[in-house]
């Protein structure tokens, strides 16, 4: 799928694109910098993102002492389906002689308690390049003024709250958010965050030294595969959503040895056409060759016909449900997907399809890659 089609809204609209937490929470931090040495300091802060373009922030000024400041940032992710967007990004700096900028999770910033990510275990939720981001802009500023360090420490208002809505704390990531970005921006429907959630599940996963994963694409296709696999631990599932081929790829690359996807029709039909990345604004199901796989299980021109003529994956769903072919039909579907699923990890993990329906029962199911 080309980036023109991520950015383009059903409506064939331009998409905003918006700014990371991390890029927020350098803005935020270099406003409180420069208000601890200068109080009358501007109401805009201008920071270098990590793609080489400069981008601008808003800042609010909380509260300024002697040799700390407090500033916040609004995080706009443009039209990106973000729940931190519109969430404050508020940085505390103090200014110390200790060498270095050290780094706190303040209230709403989660806390590292699983192995596996890039941080070690009791650190605060800053991923690497946004420290890094921080560091650039407060070091120069530092030296100028004589100073060695500083304490940065980092809160999002009701964070806690908002990372109920994310796979955060099966990440072992407790007590908030984490501060994100490799970029400093968000592409609309790229989310990129997420993504890289998915990785990091199946990382701290190969930490715990667990080989099958579970992939799922929202929350009724993982309450049925906890269910059906219930001996398995919590850590072993991944709501991958959209993003089944970063799972798969992260999967090969961590080792795992199997991938089972646990999905429904629509994804299903997507899988089984090669399309990895799900998105209802990317690539379209390719009904004319499930209609050219049905002619491996009838021959009724009719029922071809509807296939081939189908726009959505529960429309062909009903059209073969009822025929004595159906489950073989959609058994194929599963086998094709788990192909498709297989090459695109490399050919390095065994791959099972499981086709679930909206009550739970599974419909047909397929492995492949076993030796």
């Amino acid at each position: 799928m080309t980036v023109t089609k991520i950015r383009r809204s059903l409506h064939g609209r331009e998409l905003r694109k918006g700014y990371t937490t991390g890029a927020c929470a350098t803005a935020a931090a270099l406003g409180a910098l420069n208000r601890i040495f200068d109080d009358s300091s501007a109401d805009e802060i201008s920071i270098l993102l990590p793609i080489g373009e400069r981008a601008t922030f808003s800042l609010l000024h909380h509260e300024i002492g002697e040799g700390f400041a407090i500033v916040g940032v609004i995080k706009d992710a443009g039209d990106d389906p973000d729940c931190t967007h519109g969430a404050e990004i508020i940085a505390k700096v103090c200014v110390t002689h200790q060498p270095g900028v050290r780094f706190f999770a303040g209230s709403g910033v989660a806390t590292v308690t699983l192995p596996g990510l890039e941080l070690e275990v009791g650190e605060p939720a800053i991923n690497p390049v946004p420290r890094k981001m921080i560091e650039s802009h407060l070091i120069p500023l530092l030296s100028h003024y004589g100073f060695s360090g500083a304490d940065v420490t980092i809160s999002i208002p009701g964070g806690e709250e908002l990372a109920k809505q994310t796979i955060g704390e099966r990440l072992g990531l407790r007590g908030g958010l984490s501060i994100l970005g490799t970029r400093g921006t968000v592409h609309p429907y790229s989310t990129s965050a997420y993504a890289a959630s998915v990785r990091q599940g199946v990382q701290v996963a190969a930490k715990q030294n667990l080989r099958h994963m579970v992939l799922t694409t929202g929350s009724r296709t993982e309450k049925q595969a906890m269910l059906i696999h219930s001996t398995l631990p919590q850590t072993s599932f991944i709501q991958a959503g959209d993003f089944i081929g970063v799972g798969l790829r992260a999967s090969a690359k961590y080792a795992m040895t199997h991938v089972e996807l646990v999905v429904m029709i629509g994804k299903l039909c997507k899988l089984a056409c090669g399309t990895m990345m799900t998105h209802v604004t990317g690539r379209q199901i390719d009904f004319t060759h499930l209609a050219e796989l049905l002619r491996g299980h009838t021959q009724d021109p009719a029922v071809i016909g509807e296939v081939a003529q189908a726009r959505t994956g529960r429309q062909l769903l009903s059209i073969v449900e009822h025929h004595e072919f159906s489950r073989a039909f959609l058994t194929d579907i599963c086998r094709q997907a788990a192909i498709h699923s297989f090459i695109y990890a490399h050919k390095k993990l065994v791959v099972s399809i499981r086709l679930i329906d909206f009550d739970g029962s599974t419909l047909a199911q397929a492995t492949y890659g076993d030796s």
